[in-house]
């Protein structure tokens, strides 16, 4: 299987399935010198693990990390840093019922065109459980970006129909609700409406926001390797994200130019924006202010309904899905979403050490 890998200088390349012994994640072109040791990694993993709230999957996952290679006296050395999480609590046997038959909304039936053989298993490579490398090596980039001032705040903006009022937004509140909402009354709309679509065995989309704060202005490669560019890619390659956007994303459709450009205005001798409808890139580069974006997940295609699908006979058959499933993805995606920002935040940095000799200069001479 290719495509396993993501970046180009600060490399991520994740393994693992979900009913297999781990998950991990070889981390390669990590600057040396940094900071590091497990429990940095496991903050950023407790806020993605499952059976944090009522509203999660009941799998009882530590998901306690090891670092097996590339720190040395609490240090990055440069090398690759190899990280796994073993699998402790998986039920296989949930799954027996589905090893010929095809998920409605998930990949079963992709797998078998593609490989002719499939791990029907949790969906074995494309579990949320992936995701665990993912966050892992964010946690690494985080660690970073943070020594060069660069920081995040991400969390959930919507529900189903229940979408944060900015004019209530909290960041202290987003880690006090199970949802991850920088409302408080929002996420408790929330709550009440997602025990409704639980006693209903349904499911609901949701949507993930991030800003990152302090990236300084030129980052991000014209034409086909732009900041937006790579995020959306980042972004879009976790499972079960249907849209990305940037800025005003969506909305710029509706727009008119007058209200859509940023105006520039010479802030006590710094170039600033009054406004950030962009959302912190221009022309592909960063222009010095938030970044901002936005993920849309589909429900969870994972429910206890009865459903209409096929066996691999090509049968109609009705399905109901066994298991321990979550109800709803966003809230646990939103370290996701964090980590593959900062990844790719990370390795354009890098990539922009060499955009002009001054850089160079700077270093060498």
């Amino acid at each position: 299987m290719a495509g396993s890998t993501f970046g180009k200088l600060f490399t991520i390349s994740t393994w693992g399935e979900s009913h297999g012994k781990g998950l991990g994640v070889v981390v390669d072109g990590c600057p040396a010198g940094i900071p590091l040791c497990e429990d940095d990694i496991q903050i950023f993993l407790n806020r993605r693990k499952p059976g944090q709230s009522e509203f999660s999957t009941k799998r009882n996952e530590a998901d306690k990390v090891e670092i097996l290679s590339g720190v040395f006296e609490g240090k990055t050395t440069g090398t690759p840093i190899s990280l796994v999480v073993y699998n402790q609590d998986q039920k296989s046997k949930d799954y027996g019922e589905i090893a010929n038959s095809y998920r409605p909304g998930h990949a079963d039936y992709c797998f078998d065109e593609k490989f002719g053989f499939r791990d029907y298993r949790g969906g074995g490579r494309s579990s949320g459980r992936e995701t665990i490398g993912r966050v892992a090596a964010g946690a690494i980039a985080i660690k970073a970006l943070n020594t060069l001032g660069i920081s995040f705040t991400t969390y959930t903006r919507s529900i189903g129909p229940n979408v944060i009022d900015y004019s209530k937004f909290n960041k202290d509140e987003i880690s006090n609700n199970p949802h991850y909402m920088p409302d408080k009354e929002c996420a408790q709309k929330s709550s009440e409406y997602l025990k409704e679509i639980m006693s209903q065995l349904d499911s609901v989309g949701s949507s993930v926001e991030c800003i990152i704060s302090g990236v300084p202005a030129g980052i991000g490669e014209p034409v086909f390797n732009k900041l937006d560019a790579i995020l959306a890619q980042a972004i879009m390659s976790i499972g079960a994200v249907k849209a990305v956007e940037i800025g005003d994303g969506v909305k710029v459709s509706q727009a008119v130019g007058s209200e859509n450009n940023d105006n520039f205005f010479n802030n006590d001798g710094f170039i600033s924006k009054s406004t950030n409808h962009s959302g912190g890139t221009l022309g592909g580069i960063s222009d010095g202010s938030d970044v901002l974006v936005r993920a849309s997940f589909k429900p969870t295609p994972s429910i206890f309904k009865e459903q209409n699908t096929v066996n691999k006979n090509g049968e109609d058959i009705k399905l109901a899905i066994k298991g321990r499933h979550d109800p709803i993805i966003g809230p646990r995606a939103v370290v996701v979403v964090e980590a593959m920002c900062a990844i790719t935040i990370l390795d354009l940095l890098m990539i922009n050490a060499t955009s002009k000799i001054d850089n160079l200069v700077k270093i060498y001479k």
